[in-house]
């Protein structure tokens, strides 16, 4: 019989053994990601995630399954808000915090959750996972932005899905940035290449660095302007400026910056990750506000990157119902829940069944703004 244990850092379980399991190229759930959040100190007990990370091992002592875990005492820095539910604890007298989430920290992405050699360890894993709460005193364990595989197993041993929305670019075979637009409608067209051409005119333009590319000014620099984002809203930034030479000494190949130059000075960019077919859009920073510089760093410079270079998809982050007017399109997302305590049990899961009913018909209105006149006549 599989043992189950927990530890308390990444960096004691071997990176190769981790990301055996993690069955994709995405960046996120892999070993090098999760260690340089903890190496940092990104993550960690003071800041609020305590690593609680899950294992399965066989009788052999081998790593088959394995999860990556975090007490937390707040509900910052997750994207699947549940600060209603902490407040329905308090009005009956309960504690919401701690709670354990199953999730990538400040990474709303969807992806691998319960990594498995295979389906049946997945599922073996699922269940241990559901009896965690009551097994740690703890109010519910939280599996946020989970693939499909990871979501099914999860709802099959009985948590409670809850069903949001974001938005993805996908490549559909442009040649190029005006065949993409081509496909928009005439007001979009003349939105996007005015944004665009008020960009050239003031003399910027958008460079894709790699980590070699960065010297260690620029790296200050850098991170400057994705710690005014966090100022101009009263709050510190997430991640650390460690975080970001852990993670390309770690990951170096899944890291790019597009960085906005003014001329010669760099005045704002966005961080992205590489990962399989896909180019994530994760955080953006400036050193003023030009308009239109966010559309074009965040957006229209990624989109000409997954042209260029045959991506599928673009991931550009979470929220936004303007990226419909930028050739977006909307998509669900899952999260999946265990609520211990058996009265706001049932409470939650009329919730999360109500709001997806919701969830489903603003997608349809979602989509229904498309953008697109037309698609590629090889799809449908």
């Amino acid at each position: 019989m599989p043992n189950f244990r927990q530890i308390e850092s990444i960096l004691d379980i071997d990176r190769q053994a981790w990301d055996a399991l993690v069955g994709t190229e995405q960046p996120f759930a892999r070993h090098g990601f999760l260690a340089a959040l903890e190496a940092s100190g990104s993550v960690s007990a003071d800041q609020g995630w305590q690593p609680a990370h899950g294992l399965l091992e066989a009788d052999d002592g081998s790593l088959i399954g394995a999860a990556p875990m975090y007490v937390k005492d707040h509900s910052f820095g997750e994207f699947v808000f549940d600060f209603a539910w902490a407040n329905a604890y308090r009005q009956v007298g309960l504690s919401y915090y701690p709670k354990l989430i199953n999730a990538i920290p400040f990474s709303p992405v969807a992806g691998p959750r319960l990594l498995a050699d295979s389906e049946t360890t997945r599922k073996l894993l699922a269940d241990v996972l559901v009896e965690l709460p009551e097994r740690m005193g703890v109010s519910s364990l939280h599996s946020l932005f989970d693939d499909d595989t990871s979501a099914a197993a999860l709802m099959g041993a009985g948590a409670h899905a809850r069903r949001g929305c974001q938005y993805r670019w996908f490549n559909r075979g442009y040649r190029n940035f005006d065949d993409f637009l081509s496909y928009l409608s005439s007001k979009r067209r003349k939105e996007i290449n005015r944004e665009r051409r008020r960009m050239r005119e003031a003399g910027v333009r958008v460079e894709v660095l790699g980590p070699d590319d960065i010297d260690d000014t620029l790296w200050d620099i850098l991170y400057a302007f994705y710690g005014r984002t966090y100022a101009i809203r009263g709050q510190d930034p997430y991640l650390t400026r460690a975080f970001f030479s852990e993670l390309t000494q770690r990951m170096p190949e899944h890291v790019r910056f597009f960085v906005a130059y003014h001329h010669d000075e760099p005045v704002g960019m966005a961080f992205m990750l590489l990962g399989g077919d896909t180019l994530y859009g994760r955080h953006w920073g400036c050193a003023t506000d030009y308009h239109s510089l966010h559309f074009e760093t965040c957006y229209y410079a990624g989109i000409d990157y997954c042209i260029e270079h045959g991506l599928a998809c673009f991931d550009a982050g979470a929220q936004g119902e303007h990226k419909i007017r930028r050739g977006f399109e909307p998509i669900p997302t899952w999260s999946s829940h265990v609520i211990a305590d058996p009265r706001l049990e049932s409470a939650i899961a009329d919730f999360v069944e109500r709001e997806a009913d919701m969830m489903v018909d603003f997608e349809a209105e979602q989509r229904a703004r498309a953008s697109f006149d037309a698609l590629p006549s090889n799809i449908s």
